[in-house]
C-alpha cells in the first residue's frame, strides 16, 4: 500500500507542476524523511525547479504546498528547512489497508522474462560462489513471480568446454578409466566430489610437460566435433555432474525449467544461423592483416562506432576504421567460434530471432513434481514452450562484464535495439575466502596470503568450500541448537527445523551483500545466529507465532480476520501522534506507527529490488522489521495488557509484521520454521 500511495502522491504532483508551470517532470524524486515524525515521504522538488522558475526553493515548495490541493489518503503536507516538502499520511486509513492485507494492483508488463543463473560447468562440485549466483537469480525469480511477472528459469550447461574437457583428460590419461569403468563411477554417491580432486590433479598435470597441454587441445576438439568416444565420455560425465548440481541446488529449494546445453547449440548449428545474419549486417567482417588476420572480428563494445558508407573518405572502407584494439574475435583463424560467438546464438535463440530450436526433453523431476526440460539434437514431440521472451536477466559475475556488453552490441549491430534495451547483465562480485576460513580447511598459505583481507577460490587448486559441505556443516551446527532447546521433538521434526535454520541462514548470509560487494566467507559469521543474520528474523517470527499460541489464538485466522474486526477509529486511536508539542521526544504511538508503516512497504521494497536488480534491500528491509519488531516484543507484554482494546491492537500489530516477515521472507526462498 505503501508503493501505491507514493505513486499517487507522484501524480498529483505531476498534474500541478504541468497546470501551474506547464512543467512536465516524468520521475518525481520522492525519499523518506529519516524519522515518522516528520512525515511518511519528502520531495526535494522545489531545489530541482528553482533554477527553472528563477524563484528560492522554500518560496516553490510553499507553492506547491498551497496549490496542490486535498489528496486521498494524506492528511497534510509541511515546507521544511530551505525547501524540502514533507507529506503525512492519514495512518489509520493506512493502517486498516495494511490489515486487510490490501495491495492494490499494479499494471504488469505482459511477455515472458527468462532469468539465467548458475551456469556451473559440469565437470565437479558446486563451490561456494555457485552459491551466491544461484541464490542471487533465484531470489530475484520470486520477487518477479511476487510482482505477478511470467518467468522461465534457465540454468546453461557448458558440456563441451575446456573444464569438462580437462575432467575427461584426467580420466582417459591420469587414471586410464574406460567409457564403462566411469559409468561405474557415477553411479557412486557424490561422484562430483570424485571429479573436483581429478579436476585439481589435472591442472597440476598439464603444467608438468608442454605436451599434456596439447592433449587437452586435442580432447576439446574432439568434444566439438561430437560421434566419438571421447565426446561420450564428455556426455557421461557432465550429465552425471549435472545432476548432482541439481540435487544440491535442490536442497536450498533452488529449481530450474530448463537447462539448454552448448552441444546442442553446435551440433543444431546455430551458430551458422546467426553467423549469417551478423556478417549480412555487416556486424562481423574477415579481418585481412595484422594479429587478427584469417579471424571474424566485430566492434568491441563500448568503442567508437566506425564510419558507414555514407560518411568514410573515398576508398576507405568502414572496417577499418576499426583498429586492432577495438576488434572482438569471435571466430577464430583455425574456424573455431568462441565462447561469445556462441554467447551471440544462444541469445538470439532467447529473443525468438534464430529461426532454430532446440529438441526438448525431460530430464529431471523435483520432489514437488516440477518438470525439468533439457535441450536434445532430437526431442519429445510435447514440450513446454522456451525462448521467444520479451525481458532477458543473466546472473553472471562481474568478470563476464565484456562478453556480456559484447552480445548486446551484436543485438544492436543487427538493429534489435528493443531487445538490447531489455537485456540486463545481473552482474555481482565473487565470494572468496577469508585467511581463517582457508586455514581452517587445511589449506597451506604463505605469509602474504595470510596478511590478505580474503583470498581467491580456485577450482583448478581444489581451493574452495564444496556446496554440499557448507549446507551439512550449516544443518550440523543448527541440529545442535535445536537438539539442546526442543528434545521433545522427534528426529524427524528436529531435522526439519536444522535444515529450515541452516538455510535461511546461508540464504540470508548471501543476499545481505551488495552484489558490488565481495564477500569474504569465514563460516563463524556464516553460521552466526545473532544480528543481521536470516535465523535472527525467523526468530522475530517464532516470537510472533509464541504469543497467539500462548493465547489460544491461531495466528493465520486472527490475520486473515483481522480487516473485518478492527476499525480504522480504533487504530486512530493507538497511533496518532502528538504533533510538535515535543520534537525530540519519540512517542508510544509514533514507534507503533513505524512498526506499521514498515509492515506496509514489502510490495516497495520488491519494486525497488527488481528496478535496481539488488536483493540486498529485501535483506536490509527484513532485518529492520525484525529490529522494530523485536523492540516492540520486549516494550509491550501484550498478552498481560489490561485494556482490551489496547490488547487487540497490539495483537493486531504483531499478526501484520508476522504476515509480512513471512512474506519477505518467502520471497528470499527462506522458511520459518515451528520452533527456534
Amino acid at each position: 500500500m505503501y508503493r501505491h500511495l507514493e505513486r499517487r502522491l507522484a501524480q498529483h504532483i505531476r498534474d500541478f507542476l504541468r497546470r501551474s508551470y506547464g512543467i512536465d517532470i516524468e520521475r518525481i524524486v520522492i525519499e523518506q524523511p529519516p524519522n515518522v515524525r516528520f512525515g511518511e515521504y519528502a520531495l526535494p522538488l522545489a531545489f530541482e525547479l528553482a533554477k527553472k522558475l528563477r524563484k528560492a526553493p522554500r518560496k516553490i515548495a510553499e507553492e506547491i504546498v498551497a496549490g496542490i490541493g486535498p489528496i486521498q489518503d494524506f492528511e497534510k503536507f509541511e515546507v521544511a528547512g530551505a525547501g524540502y516538502i514533507n507529506a503525512r499520511l492519514n495512518r489509520a486509513a493506512l493502517a486498516l489497508a495494511v490489515a486487510k492485507d490490501e495491495e492494490p494492483q499494479s499494471e504488469v508488463p505482459s511477455g515472458k522474462i527468462l532469468v539465467e543463473h548458475s551456469s556451473i560447468n559440469p565437470n565437479k562440485a558446486a563451490h561456494i560462489g555457485h552459491l551466491r549466483n544461484a541464490i542471487l537469480g533465484d531470489t530475484f525469480v520470486r520477487l518477479l513471480q511476487y510482482a505477478g511477472r511470467k518467468v522461465d528459469v534457465q540454468n546453461y550447461i557448458d558440456n563441451t568446454g575446456v573444464q569438462v574437457a580437462d575432467v575427461v583428460v584426467g580420466f582417459q590419461h591420469l587414471e586410464k578409466k574406460s567409457l564403462s569403468e566411469i559409468e561405474q563411477l557415477t553411479r557412486r554417491p557424490r561422484f562430483d566430489y570424485y571429479c573436483w580432486d581429478l579436476y585439481a590433479r589435472t591442472s597440476q598435470w598439464y603444467e608438468q610437460s608442454p605436451e599434456n597441454k596439447k592433449i587437452r587441445l586435442r580432447t576439446l576438439h574432439e568434444l566439438e566435433q561430437g560421434g566419438n568416444e571421447t565426446a561420450a565420455m564428455a556426455e557421461l560425465i557432465s550429465t552425471a555432474v549435472l545432476r548432482r548440481h541439481l540435487e544440491t541446488m535442490d536442497r536450498l529449494d533452488i529449481e530450474y525449467d530448463f537447462l539448454p546445453r552448448e552441444s546442442e547449440i553446435l551440433r543444431l548449428r546455430f551458430w551458422d544461423a546467426a553467423f549469417e545474419k551478423l556478417r549480412a549486417a555487416g556486424v562481423l567482417y574477415f579481418e585481412t592483416e595484422g594479429k587478427n588476420k584469417g579471424c571474424w572480428v566485430m566492434r568491441r563494445a563500448g568503442t567508437s562506432k566506425p564510419l558507414t558508407a555514407e560518411n568514410a573518405e573515398p576508398n576507405e572502407s568502414a572496417e577499418k576504421i576499426v583498429s586492432e584494439e577495438d576488434q572482438k574475435v569471435i571466430v577464430r583463424s583455425n574456424g573455431t567460434v568462441g565462447y561469445v560467438g556462441k554467447d551471440i546464438a544462444y541469445h538470439m535463440w532467447k529473443f525468438g530471432l534464430l529461426g532454430k530450436d532446440f529438441g526438448y526433453r525431460k530430464f529431471f523431476i523435483y520432489p514437488n513434481q516440477h518438470q525439468c526440460w533439457i535441450s536434445a539434437e532430437q526431442g519429445e514431440r510435447d514440450h513446454q514452450h522456451f525462448g521467444d521472451v520479451a525481458e532477458i536477466y543473466n546472473v553472471i559475475d562481474a568478470r563476464q562484464s565484456e562478453a556480456q556488453n559484447t552480445v548486446i552490441e551484436a543485438l544492436r549491430g543487427l538493429g534489435y535495439d528493443e531487445q538490447a534495451d531489455h537485456y540486463t547483465h545481473f552482474s555481482y562480485e565473487m565470494v572468496a575466502l577469508t585467511p581463517r576460513c582457508a586455514a581452517e580447511l587445511g589449506y597451506e598459505l604463505s605469509e602474504d596470503e595470510k596478511a590478505r583481507s580474503y583470498i581467491e577460490v580456485s577450482g583448478r587448486r581444489g581451493f574452495g568450500v564444496k556446496a554440499d559441505d557448507l549446507i551439512d556443516k550449516l544443518i550440523a551446527s543448527g541440529q545442535k541448537e535445536v537438539d539442546s532447546r526442543h528434545a521433545e521433538l522427534d528426529d524427524s521434526a528436529r531435522q526439519k527445523i536444522s535444515k529450515q535454520i541452516a538455510i535461511g541462514a546461508l540464504r540470508y548470509f548471501m543476499l545481505k551483500y551488495t552484489k558490488q560487494s565481495v564477500i569474504a566467507f569465514d563460516f563463524k559469521d556464516a553460521l552466526s545466529f545473532e544480528g543481521e543474520t536470516g535465523p535472527y528474523a525467523q526468530y522475530a517470527v517464532v516470537r510472533a507465532t509464541n504469543i497467539f499460541r500462548k493465547g489460544g489464538i491461531d495466528p493465520d485466522a486472527f490475520a486473515k480476520e483481522l480487516g473485518r474486526n478492527i476499525s480504522s477509529d480504533e487504530l486512530g486511536k493507538f497511533l496518532a501522534g502528538k504533533g510538535d508539542k515535543d520534537k525530540d521526544k519519540v512517542s508510544d504511538a509514533d514507534e507503533l506507527w513505524e512498526l506499521w508503516l514498515a509492515a506496509s512497504k514489502t510490495a516497495y521494497l520488491v519494486d525497488q529490488c527488481i528496478a535496481t536488480t539488488e536483493p540486498a534491500y529485501l535483506a536490509k528491509h527484513v532485518f529492520q522489521l525484525s529490529q522494530l519488531f523485536n523492540a516492540f516484543y520486549h516494550r509491550h507484554p501484550i498478552l498481560a495488557e489490561a485494556d482490551e482494546r489496547r490488547k487487540k491492537f497490539l495483537l493486531a500489530t504483531a499478526a501484520v509484521v508476522r504476515r509480512e516477515l513471512i512474506r519477505a521472507l518467502g520471497v528470499m526462498g527462506i522458511e520459518v520454521p515451528p520452533v527456534m
